[in-house]
């Protein structure tokens, strides 16, 4: 069952992000969600904290494009590699997603290479969400 419930949650990701319908993100995240930044060790806690995230990010990032996606054994976590341009740098990553058994989104990771392209986004994320970020997380701005 938690393997459908995650393809399920996948094929709704891919949807939404494809149509920047990123309200939809909401409903299947887990409310103990976690992201994990390429440019930040600290992860950042709570469906809010993602959702900003990911609908921010997809301001920055041109050219976007996904190309192969590895599940683990019993689908509960998936890595998905992917390209993108910030400015003039060119960039390749991964989304590494895990899901708990009713499917829903537990954690978030995203890793970024080269490091001046994670540099890049870190910059532009910093100036673009940082602030709603830090409201969200109920630190001072």
């Amino acid at each position: 069952m938690a393997r459908e419930q995650a393809l399920k949650t996948l094929e709704t990701w891919h949807d939404l992000l494809e149509k920047r319908e990123f309200d939809r993100l909401r409903p299947i995240a887990a409310e103990t969600v976690v992201f994990r930044s390429p440019a930040f060790f600290t992860p950042y806690p709570g469906v809010e904290p993602l959702v900003h995230i990911i609908s921010t990010v997809n301001t920055i990032f041109e050219d976007f494009a996904y190309h192969r996606e590895f599940w683990s054994e019993g689908h509960r976590a998936v890595v998905l590699e992917f390209s993108a341009r910030v400015g003039d740098k060119k960039l390749k990553g991964v989304d590494i997603i895990a899901f708990d058994d009713a499917g829903k989104i537990t954690e978030f990771e995203v890793m970024i290479r080269p490091a001046n392209a994670a540099a890049a986004v870190g910059e532009a994320m910093a100036a673009k969400a940082g602030p709603r970020l830090k409201e969200l997380l109920g630190k001072p701005a």
